[in-house]
């Protein structure tokens, strides 16, 4: 006669198999298209950015490739130059193909031009945006260059909102979130990752006498010639100097719009960055719009507050009343200047907070951000994936 068999000794294979969701694919090559490299004389903000995010993701076991303009560094990731500098958006195409071959995922960095990646790459696409030129094509082509800003404004419009449409877009900011939504980029398709800062090191004394510094590449939207025109109102009240870091096409128009007691550096070493950083009272920057402005967490990261226009990107790197000031206009820069130059308790108490503000940013916690995002859009581009059963091989 059959022996009942207890139903807790009843085989496995009888009881229903639990599934669980499959992994998220991880995408192992990872090509960028930028415009420069970080060597590159013209690099900025954006560029220091894909670096960091190339040389974390390296670090991270990713096979990393950066396809760009102009001169191509030795890097601990791979960098391949399709041409000059504005010739390689038309070879990019043709060069990914030919020096890359192929990639899990490809990285379009959008910085006004676009590549229009979407259109002719049939693989996961992510587009990482800074701040979108909308006001500043105009203020890069004037007069008889006119049509020409209208053309690149119209065209990076239709790329970002157009082009894209699918895809997942990186912006670096909440104003660059904000900036894509207006063009109509559906607010579920954007994710924002902030810039870092590195660790700042040992700090150097504060300067004993006034000292004034603005620090980036020298163009027109940067508005280093507004600066120089304040100094002249501001230098009578507070005295000190005023310190410009930096190299672009704008330095020889500066120089010679420059007062008493501004000194130009030009490009400077890191260690002469660091220290200038921790030396000044203020960082001022005017810019018309901006990323994120990496350089006011930079000087953060040293104690040191800024002052800036009420502008996108700006606005999210400093805290208006707690780590600097921003402005309405220009006599407001010019009173907050003074404000926060004639007062070392006010100063010093903004610097402390800012200092405490820059260490929530770090290159660390970017390149994790932004590795989860491109596991996203490669798991988006993806089928959806067949469950499998707990215990499976």
């Amino acid at each position: 006669m059959p022996q009942h068999v207890p139903s807790s000794l009843s085989p496995v294979a009888q009881r229903p198999a639990r599934l669980l969701p499959a992994l998220p694919p991880q995408p192992r090559r990872i090509a960028f298209l930028a415009r420069r490299d970080l060597g590159n004389p013209a690099a900025g903000g954006s560029e220091l950015l894909v670096d960091r995010l190339a040389d974390g993701l390296t670090r991270g076991g990713h096979q990393v490739t950066l396809l760009c303009g102009g001169p191509a560094a030795y890097r601990d990731y791979r960098v391949v130059s399709a041409g000059g500098d504005l010739g390689h958006y038309l070879r990019a195409r043709s060069a990914y193909r030919r020096q890359i071959g192929g990639s899990d995922l490809l990285v379009e960095v959008c910085n006004g031009m676009p590549y229009l990646a979407p259109l002719w790459h049939r693989g996961p696409t992510l587009c990482l945006v800074n701040h979108v030129h909308t006001e500043l094509w105009a203020m890069r082509f004037q007069g008889p260059l006119a049509p020409a800003a209208r053309l690149g404004r119209r065209l990076e419009h239709w790329a970002l909102s157009g082009a894209q449409r699918g895809n997942l877009l990186v912006a670096v900011s909440p104003s660059t979130a904000t900036a894509l939504r207006d063009l109509g980029v559906d607010r579920d398709r954007i994710r924002v990752v902030h810039n870092g800062v590195e660790e700042p090191g040992p700090l150097h004394e504060r300067s004993d006498e006034p000292l004034f510094l603005a620090m980036g590449r020298l163009v027109e939207y940067k508005r280093v010639d507004l600066l120089l025109r304040l100094w002249e109102r501001v230098r009578p009240v507070t005295g000190g100097r005023l310190v410009i870091v930096g190299e672009g096409p704008e330095r020889a128009r500066l120089e010679r719009m420059a007062g008493p007691d501004v000194h130009f550096t030009g490009h400077v070493s890191e260690a002469e960055k660091h220290r200038l950083l921790c030396a000044a009272w203020l960082l001022l920057h005017p810019s018309a719009v901006e990323g994120w402005g990496l350089v006011i967490t930079e000087a953060a990261a040293r104690g040191t507050p800024a002052i800036g226009f009420d502008v996108p990107g700006v606005r999210d790197s400093v805290e208006d009343g707690v780590t600097g000031l921003l402005a309405g206009g220009e006599s407001s820069f010019a009173a907050a200047w003074c404000t926060l130059a004639l007062s070392t308790e006010r100063r010093r108490a903004f610097g402390k907070a800012a200092a405490e503000r820059a260490a929530q940013f770090r290159w660390a916690n970017t390149v994790r951000q932004f590795a989860a995002v491109a596991a996203e859009a490669v798991a988006a581009h993806e089928p959806p994936p067949t469950s499998r059963p707990e215990g499976s091989g």
